[in-house]
Parts: C-alpha cells; structure tokens; sequence
C-alpha cells in the first residue's frame, strides 16, 4: 500500500478520516515525536486514555487537590485573588470560574519559557486583562507585584503551589528528569544564575552533602558528594544520564533497584532546589505574606518536600500563636487516593492553609 500518511479519506459514515500520525523507527529519541500528544493535533480519545490510566500528557499539568484548595480558598465573585505560581493555569482557570462576575486574579510565574505558553492558552480561552493579570515574577516578589499593579492592600485569597510543573519534568531539555538524558541545566528561570552543570562543577563536597541531607534527607549524602565532587573534578557532568550513572556508581551493591530509584530522584531534587535557592526564595515569600493578603484572608500553600512542608507548617503555626492568623490547618491535607491513582504525581503533595486575622 503507497501513499502519504495525512492522506484524508471519507468513510462510509461521512466523517472524516484521520491516520494515526507515525514516527521514525520504532523508538523515537526526540522529545517531540517521543509523545504522540504533543503533535499539533492530538488525538483527543489517546489524550483521555492517558489520563484515565493515571498519566499526565507530556506538555501538560493536572492541577493537584482542586477541591480540597477551593474548599479552603473559597474565592467569591468580585474578590481579588493571586496564583503566585502559574504552572500550567489549571488552578487558575478554576479560580478564575469562581470569581466571575467581577473578580481579578493576579497570575506569577518565573518559568520565561511556559510563561507565554500558558498566558497564550489562557487568553485564547477568554481571560482578558480585565480579568487576569500576568507577570514574570518569582512568588518572593509579590508583595512588590502587589503595589505596582495597585493592590496595596493586598488579596482576598492566594495559592501556592511549589511543585515542578510537568511541563518541566517531562522536557529533557530542562534538565530536571532522569528519566531521559538531556544537558544537565534545572533551572526555573533559564535565563538567570547558574546551570545545575555549572554549580556542580563549583560545589564543595561538604556543602554537596549538606545540600543533599537539607533538600532530599539523602541518608547516602556523605558518599554521594564524595564521589560525585571526586567525578566532576576528574570528567565534569554535563548531562542528567551522566548525573545518573555518577550517583548510582556510588551507592552500595546490595541497594535495591527501587533503592536505587529513589535515591536518583532525592539526589536530582536536592540539587534543583540548590540551583534555584528554592528555600531562600520561600523564606522570603513566607515572611512578607501576611501583609499581602486583606484581613481574613485565606492562603493555601502546597508543597512537595519535607524541608518545604517543615517551612510552611512553623511559618503558619508561629502567625497563629502571634494573633497573625486567626485560623490554620490542623495538619496535613494530602490528595486521597482516588486522586492519587488518576494522577500518580499528587501523591506526594501536602497541602496547608491560613486565614488571616
């Protein structure tokens, strides 16, 4: 049989036909064609079989515990409302439904490469200026956003999300996963601060290893930075396959292959939070965010990591005992487990929430 595979044809029952598009070999290295559904015309039925079998799309984000930060947000029409870390806009698309008439959400995100992306998908789908305000913005900087866009005294609700967006984990080119080799770079903001190559190359191994007990609690921090340190002076590590192959050549032979898993991902998240001072940047964010939100405010925070769980929960536990907020979560709120087999990657999520005095 010849011909060209975008051939149109017309079936019996008068709809259109359309070929499965095909890719060179049967294995597929370019990010683009690895993933059917990021083909300028997805299949949509392929799209749902994705999601009903607990995947997210490459090139897409299922936002995480939708209900449970609604609950606790509870946006009402006409509020000012602030998404400090925009991702993929699923949140905010929620929020933004909510607060019609009248309302205003105030959108961040540091990401210069999904930001317009994103702000292009949002606004084709009817979020105007008049309704949605976005900028290039770390979320430390909202307090300054807030003002130069003239709400001084600050918003009725605001979420955090301070999880990687898949957008970002599933690029290779980012240099955040493991799972498929790309330059070794992690950084949010590509165009500013060093590349996870870069600060590898510099890193000390007794900060190495603090950095990896403080951002992942590597129980192997010790031997990981040695000899990490050890490969990057003798071959610098310019790719994650690399990065890989030096951290599992480190661990003990009688560590199992989920050990061994487990380890690449603590040792990756350890390092990416470094690069992008990730903690300094929610230190920052959490000390100015009582005065970026109205008297009884609400604030929902979800996070990803101990170290940033631990930050979140004494930050709201000492504004509570103070009189800054009048109300706080009384522990964790965690995605239940339906959710958690739709999208396997909200079962780590934890998420808290504040309401201002």
């Amino acid at each position: 049989m010849t011909g060209d595979d975008s051939t149109s044809h017309e079936p019996a029952d008068g709809q259109p036909f359309r070929r499965r598009q095909r890719y060179r070999g049967t294995h597929p290295r370019n990010f683009n064609e690895k993933y059917k559904e990021l083909a300028a015309s997805p299949d949509p039925e392929m799209i749902a079989k994705l999601i009903e079998s607990g995947k997210t799309p490459a090139g897409q984000h299922r936002p995480i515990l939708v209900n449970e930060v609604l609950e606790h947000l509870a946006p009402k029409p006409g509020e000012r409302g602030a998404d400090v870390t925009l991702g993929h806009g699923g949140h905010s698309e929620t929020l933004l439904k909510k607060l019609q008439p009248g309302g205003r959400l105030l959108a961040l995100d540091v990401d210069a490469l999904q930001l317009p992306l994103t702000e292009k998908r949002l606004r084709a789908n009817g979020y105007g200026a008049e309704t949605l305000t976005i900028r290039r913005c770390n979320f430390a900087g909202l307090l300054g956003m807030l003002s130069q866009i003239g709400w001084d005294e600050g918003v009725n609700f605001l979420l955090a999300d301070l999880g990687l967006s898949s957008m970002q984990i599933d690029n290779p080119d980012r240099g955040f996963s493991y799972k498929y080799d790309g330059p070794l770079d992690m950084r949010m903001n590509p165009d500013r601060g060093q590349s996870a190559r870069d600060w590898l190359k510099r890193c000390r191994p007794d900060k190495l290893a603090r950095v990896l007990t403080n951002g992942s609690d590597e129980p192997l921090a010790q031997p990981i930075a040695a000899a990490l340190a050890a490969q990057s002076k003798r071959d610098p590590i310019h790719t994650t396959g690399q990065l890989r192959q030096a951290i599992e050549n480190a661990l003990p032979d009688e560590i199992s292959e989920d050990g061994i898993r487990s380890t690449v991902a603590r040792v990756f998240q350890a390092i990416r939070i470094a690069v992008n001072e990730e903690f300094n940047a929610l230190d920052g964010f959490l000390r100015r965010l009582p005065d970026c939100l109205l008297p009884g405010g609400r604030v929902a925070i979800l996070s990803f990591h101990s170290g940033e769980d631990r930050r979140v929960k004494h930050h709201f536990r000492d504004g509570f005992r103070s009189g800054i907020y009048r109300e706080i979560a009384s522990g964790i709120i965690r995605p239940t487990g339906q959710e958690i087999r739709a999208n396997s990657r909200s079962a780590s999520a934890k998420m808290r929430w504040a309401i201002r005095s």
